[in-house]
């Protein structure tokens, strides 16, 4: 019983694996189970066994990509709530930063693709892929930012600053190609230099902006 666990384990394994290679190219609608079943080297009754059909493989194969991504960067690394919320922001970069990263060069860079079709054309997974992927990410860095804005910081300024933060973080991997023909020669991609840029600007437009809002206050 126990090799038939692992060999079904070894199958779910598989498919999930080969679903994303291939939703991330075509899209969950574009995609077949036929298609899926053939790659795999399964049969349809597989997929009906471990996922029950299309949509549950796809719901699967979101949550492996993002558990994936977890596993290799634990959520807390490195962050400890005990610090000034600077140096938090520093530590929170650094996984964040390492995170997006891995998305892009790692075991499965097929993760950043599927997530891409979801921004453009969503399904109920990015519901599930904001509630347990980003969620619980905003909720940490909202609460650094709010710390460092200080006292009357209302929900729209912390929101958006962390929305400003997120993005330069995401620009310099979604960009890249870009990057490399506009900066000809130069190499920004190295996770500690974004995480210390990003860091030190941050860190900076916050105070500023604290203290105009501190201002228009008085």
């Amino acid at each position: 019983m126990k090799e038939l666990n692992n060999l079904l384990s070894d199958t779910k394994k598989r498919i999930i694996e080969t679903a994303g290679n291939i939703f991330a190219e075509l899209g969950f609608q574009n995609t077949t189970v036929r298609e899926i079943c053939k790659q795999a080297g399964v049969n349809i009754a597989a997929i009906n066994y471990h996922f029950g059909d299309k949509k549950g493989l796809y719901l699967a194969v979101l949550k492996y990509g993002k558990d994936a991504a977890f596993k290799k960067h634990p959520f807390d690394e490195g962050l400890d709530k005990s610090s000034p919320p600077e140096e938090r922001l520093q530590a929170f970069l650094s996984w964040y930063i390492g995170r997006v990263r891995e998305c892009h060069e790692g075991e499965f860079p097929w993760v950043r693709k599927l997530i891409a079709h979801e921004l453009l054309r969503p399904t109920e997974g990015l519901d599930m892929v904001a509630e347990e992927g980003i969620r619980p990410i905003f909720k940490t860095l909202s609460a650094i930012v709010r710390e460092l804005l200080g006292k009357g910081a209302t929900e729209d300024t912390v929101n958006l600053c962390c929305a400003s933060i997120i993005g330069q973080s995401l620009f310099f991997f979604f960009a890249q190609p870009m990057i490399k023909r506009i900066f000809t020669g130069k190499n920004y991609a190295d996770t500690q230099l974004i995480a210390d840029h990003v860091t030190h600007f941050s860190l900076n437009a916050i105070k500023k902006f604290a203290e105009h809002k501190k201002g228009d206050r008085e």
